[in-house]
């Protein structure tokens, strides 16, 4: 069986969950080769089975970023305008690439361009993710007054999906209402001891140790300030952490993680109950999903962007390793939901979407 997986250059979080679905699928399927096409970073993709092949092509434009905590909205426009603008040829182009290559299923998450391709080649796809681009698109008005064409390309494009699996803090899917299916967390979960962790990061004494993560983008942290302090330990591996540890680990060794909301910080916090101290990160609509959502199955509070770079932590610290568990728990099993659905439907074609919904 072969599958393209078309997946987000947006930041790290698409591509993470991603590599833990693919993980999934190889162990029910050893012979499943798995094509991805997407411009992150192919060093992510280190760790992912060896039954994937990265081809490299623009799939999305996402966001502009500035950095973690600022986005270019004119240049975010700019950047959906022009890939927009010839967006029939690249389906033609990538929908011929399906058919030379003998894809069997085509899955997203969540460039439109998989699906509306998917359809021209006359093969099966499925959208994965926690939000739609028009919907984000939808946030910023001068989406409509300088690029009025995109999103309604976009929602043609997702409207050719052949089922969207929705996991949780969404937003979107208007397009894909019919056939949306929700599903657990696609998290990851570190299976090393704590302590040993610690203990290969260098961190010998029982101060709260405290994650940085603020993933392709960065942020523009007071390292210096946070060296000297005597109330907790700072650690920051935005990208390759020491040998022989996932990033998984780093996240359930520490105490607590300051970042911005995304849906990977968010999930593995919640995977490896870890508290989470985040700031703001600009006009985006995602932010307020979890703001609204993050306190029912994550102890976390707010920290204002004055405060985190200006270095003053500790009370937001403090405060957040004093809150009770919270109220809820949620499943982080979304992987294997989604592999057994794919794998069941494919090996009994009308056997319907086992373990799904």
């Amino acid at each position: 069986m072969r599958v393209f997986f078309y997946i987000s250059g947006h930041g790290f979080g698409h591509a993470s969950r991603d590599i833990e679905l693919i993980r999934a699928l190889t162990r029910r399927r050893p012979d499943l080769s798995v094509i991805v096409r997407t411009t992150v970073a192919p060093w992510l993709f280190a760790t992912a089975p060896a039954a994937v092949d990265v081809r490299p092509l623009e799939t999305d434009t996402g966001l502009a970023q500035i950095d973690s905590l600022r986005l270019d909205e004119q240049a975010s426009v700019a950047e959906a305008r022009r890939f927009y603008a010839n967006f029939d040829q690249r389906v033609t182009q990538e929908a011929a690439e399906l058919r030379a290559a003998g894809a069997d299923l085509v899955l997203g998450d969540i460039p439109p361009l998989a699906f509306a391709a998917a359809k021209q080649a006359g093969i099966p796809s499925i959208a994965i993710g926690n939000f739609t681009w028009d919907w984000i698109y939808d946030a910023y008005p001068s989406f409509e007054r300088d690029a009025p064409d995109v999103v309604p390309a976009i929602r043609k494009a997702y409207a050719q999906a052949g089922r969207a699996l929705r996991l949780p803090f969404h937003g979107g899917f208007a397009a894909m209402a019919a056939v949306t299916t929700d599903v657990p967390l696609i998290a990851r979960r570190s299976l090393r001891d704590r302590a040993d962790t610690r203990r290969r990061l260098g961190v010998t004494d029982n101060r709260p140790l405290v994650l940085t993560s603020f993933g392709a983008y960065g942020a523009a942290i007071p390292r210096d300030l946070l060296t000297r302090s005597t109330s907790f330990t700072a650690v920051s591996f935005e990208t390759h952490p020491p040998h022989g540890l996932s990033y998984q680990d780093v996240v359930a060794a520490a105490d607590v993680v300051i970042s911005k909301p995304g849906y990977g910080i968010v999930s593995e916090c919640i995977a490896n109950d870890t508290a989470l101290v985040y700031t703001s990160r600009g006009r985006f609509a995602e932010y307020d999903v979890f703001v609204a959502e993050m306190p029912r199955v994550l102890r976390c509070r707010f920290l204002s962007q004055d405060d985190l770079l200006g270095g003053r932590w500790d009370e937001a610290i403090a405060a957040v390793l004093a809150q009770p568990d919270p109220p809820e728990r949620w499943r982080v099993d979304g992987a294997d939901v989604i592999a057994d659905a794919i794998m069941g439907a494919s090996a009994s074609p009308g056997a319907g979407w086992p373990l799904v919904g």
